[in-house]
């Protein structure tokens, strides 16, 4: 799904942020990335949804290198990717219901055909009752609730969650989680960033740990 060989990122003349990364997401994979706040998680996050080129080294996505990607190629990749980012990154002119059917709308498909799973979903996250409502008067923790289903919705090939749980209560964090493996047993690739140890507990799975630009990876 994934591989990264001798990978090094850096923002403009600045030092390397990421550093000799060499590792593997498999297909049908689980596995947390941890690691001290500005460890780099968001920006290796970033690399693995293509917003971010590697500065040097080889990163492989889906079987293609990224270096040689056109920009008309681009959205058809991310489009087998989900993505929960920290800022929400909800449409504001939209309700609930809209943002999280959004990527099956671009896709083409009717509403007929994903009307209910959208509403399955929005029920299953805790937002059943908040369908029509706007982002802009959502509580943080609904709006990760609504990113998280939106993420979820057209079950992705691969799924990058970027501290996921970090709105949200202990046993909807539980709920979340149960979720993500749910979604893991039907052939999604899943990672998902957080700082949340008791999170990471309750599931065997491996663990990616960055710490000072580089990466270390434990079964």
């Amino acid at each position: 799904m994934i591989r990264f060989e001798n990978v090094g990122l850096r923002y403009d003349t600045g030092p390397e942020v990421l550093r000799d990364l060499n590792f593997q997401i498999e297909q049908q994979s689980f596995q947390f990335l941890s690691g001290p706040s500005g460890a780099g998680k968001t920006s290796l996050m970033r690399m693995m949804f293509l917003a971010v080129r590697p500065t040097r080294g080889v990163v492989t996505i889906m079987d293609r290198d990224v270096s040689t990607l056109s920009r008309t190629e681009l959205p058809g990749l991310r489009r087998r990717i989900g993505v929960v980012f920290q800022d929400f990154r909800l449409l504001d002119h939209m309700s609930v219901y809209e943002n999280v059917a959004l990527p099956l709308r671009v896709r083409g498909r009717e509403e007929a055909s994903y009307r209910q799973d959208v509403v399955d979903l929005l029920r299953w996250v805790g937002l059943g009752e908040r369908m029509q409502a706007l982002p802009m008067v959502l509580s943080g923790g609904e709006k990760q609730r609504a990113a998280i289903a939106r993420a979820l919705i057209d079950q992705p090939d691969l799924l990058l969650a970027d501290e996921p749980t970090g709105n949200v209560d202990p046993p909807l964090a539980r709920r979340l989680l149960r979720l993500f493996l749910e979604l893991h047993k039907l052939g999604t690739a899943v990672v998902i960033a957080t700082h949340d140890l008791s999170l990471m507990d309750q599931v065997s799975a491996r663990r990616m740990v960055l710490a000072d630009g580089r990466l270390t990876i434990h079964a």
